[in-house]
């Protein structure tokens, strides 16, 4: 391969579609103020959907006016932190938007996290006030005491339902486990009762665009989770990055399936900011399971749907793919792992979509690398930067020395959507932020055209006789094999070797295989170093709050299992 190419040539900006700009002139202005432009040009547009249950883009502003005033009346003043502890409900997008126009920061946090990862980011983040479900609330409630949390608001998915389901809640609600019952306690709210009580008459504060706008935590299934400081600058610039790469879709013409949660970044800027700034509905999904999935684009027809490959997969595989209508979907953004090829051509017959993959990490707001939407899109690439953003490949050794064109390194990446740092962790930014570059940590390579490919992450490197194995060329060749629905492969002790492949595998529905099996068909595809020496058959595999197949936690667990015997 030619060395002839280098990063510094950005030979990505030629594969830029037709009005898509190298560089952008961003406006500068806040995440709130985009809900109040948007209100203020589409009072009457649906701004959020629940289940057939609409608000429109005035009725939000008005609910965010209400809290913000709320919030204020609690105490809270530019800078005080404050958590949300929610799925994808209107208070989640509303309660956000809230925190932000009284110059608060925002902690966004998993509700599948557990009290001890939660006490963790709470005290880490010294939160004040939390917003959460009645489901979490009288847990909240005992963990409030090791905290500095004062105030707790609690929402029930029952508040925004249309009717009849408004009158069913109340009465099927708690029989379904889907609402309960909140002990009584000092400092605990009802939502709707404060919506109620305040007026949408909030202080007026001014916010600047270097003020950090919130603490996105990372790396919280495993270790101590770290809070990624995301400026409103990061935030706004990210939303104009998107808008600027996805010319052909028009501002208040399209409809968001809402179902990436908002807790994760990916689904905060390119469902819930993004939406907002370009005026578009957007139809909430709280469990973005199959079914769910399919009744909602089958229902509410949305026209964009950002999605992770385990969402995709589930509704191919699901029993009732063949009835669900999802010729509404115009395009489909995939992130957070590669997207099989064949699930990527078997989606896009059945919907006449687009599915554009890309790739970001929550140091970067997330989104630094797409597939251009209407222009070449190479399957298994992660895509070229976005606008405004330089990508290296660099040494695995001092993180430095760009590595030739064509051969693999750790991606390092500059742009206005990288953080500011990690919160109260000087130590851990200094080893990842210099000089504005940041290093991801993914091992990856660019071609000769600027695409580039992700072939793994550092820490999941294989190294066995010597030499290295990236667990994603075996994961690929194993997504291809008819009878396999999802696959994952990891690192294991090796006496000789220092580390074997152990594959963990989930078979599609109705079908069968033996350890044998999945062996022999890896023989003529794979290298013999990198063959499977332990196959493990599971009924699902563990997945993060975005439906990302969970390695670390195969790893820890088989770390385990060994250490016990």
């Amino acid at each position: 391969m030619s060395k002839e190419i280098s990063y510094q040539d950005k030979p990505w900006v030629a594969h830029y579609e037709k009005n898509v700009p190298e560089f952008i002139d961003y406006e500068k202005i806040c995440i709130p103020d985009f809900l109040e432009r948007t209100a203020k040009n589409f009072p009457d547009r649906m701004a959020l959907s629940f289940q057939g249950y609409e608000v429109t883009f005035q009725g939000l502003k008005n609910m965010v006016d209400r809290f913000a005033a709320c919030l204020a009346d609690f105490g809270i003043k530019k800078g005080d932190r404050v958590a949300i502890l929610l799925p994808n409900l209107i208070p989640c997008v509303a309660a956000y938007y809230a925190i932000l126009k009284i110059g608060g920061i925002v902690v966004m946090n998993n509700p599948l996290y557990s009290d001890r990862e939660l006490e963790h980011q709470f005290n880490d983040s010294n939160s004040k006030v939390l917003i959460t479900l009645d489901l979490l609330g009288n847990r909240m409630i005992d963990l409030r005491k090791k905290t500095s949390i004062r105030e707790i608001v609690y929402t029930s998915i029952g508040d925004y339902l249309p009717f009849p389901k408004s009158l069913l809640f109340p009465l099927v609600g708690k029989r379904k486990k889907l609402a309960a019952s909140v002990k009584l306690a000092d400092h605990v709210y009802r939502w709707k009762d404060l919506i109620k009580k305040y007026p949408p008459a909030p202080p007026e504060v001014k916010l600047n665009f270097d003020d950090i706008a919130q603490y996105q935590y990372t790396g919280g299934t495993t270790g101590v989770s770290k809070g990624v400081m995301l400026t409103h600058a990061n935030l706004s610039k990210q939303v104009q990055q998107i808008g600027a790469w996805l010319p052909t879709l028009r501002k208040n013409h399209e409809i968001m399936l809402g179902a990436l949660p908002f807790f994760h970044v990916f689904g905060l800027s390119v469902v819930m900011n993004f939406a907002i700034y370009t005026c578009w509905g957007n139809v909430l999904v709280p469990k973005p399971q199959p079914q769910p999935l399919l009744e909602a684009i089958s229902k509410y027809k949305p026209t964009f749907a950002p999605l992770v490959p385990t969402m995709y997969i589930g509704m191919l595989n699901h029993k009732d793919i063949e009835k669900a209508n999802m010729t509404c979907l115009k395009g489909c953004f995939s992130g957070s792992a590669p997207l099989p090829l064949e699930v990527i051509r078997d989606f896009e017959s059945k919907t006449g979509s687009i599915i554009i993959e890309g790739y970001g990490l929550t140091e970067s707001s997330p989104v630094t690398h797409v597939n251009p939407f209407l222009g070449q899109r190479k399957v298994g690439s992660i895509g070229i930067p976005i606008s405004d953003t330089l990508c290296r490949v660099v040494s695995l050794e001092d993180g430095q020395t760009d590595v030739p064109v064509g051969e693999p390194g750790e991606i390092a990446l500059k742009g206005p959507q990288v953080m500011k740092g990690y919160w109260n962790m000087p130590h851990e930014t200094d080893a990842v932020l210099n000089d504005g570059w940041l290093l991801t940590g993914d091992i990856g390579k660019m071609d000769e055209e600027g695409y580039f490919y992700i072939v793994d992450r550092k820490k999941d490197l294989i190294i066995s006789g010597g030499l290295n194995v990236y667990p994603r060329d075996i994961d690929e060749v194993l997504f291809a094999y008819p009878k396999i629905q999802e696959a994952c492969a990891i690192g294991i002790p090796h006496p000789t070797r220092g580390e074997a492949v152990k594959v963990f595998v989930v078979l599609k529905e109705g079908e069968s295989a033996t350890k044998e099996e999945i062996i022999e068909y890896c023989v003529s595809k794979l290298a013999r170093f990198k063959l499977p020496t332990e196959v493990e058959f599971r009924d699902e595999l563990p997945k993060s709050n975005v439906g990302k197949v969970l390695r670390k936690e195969l790893r820890a667990e088989e770390i385990q299992k060994r250490g016990d015997k």
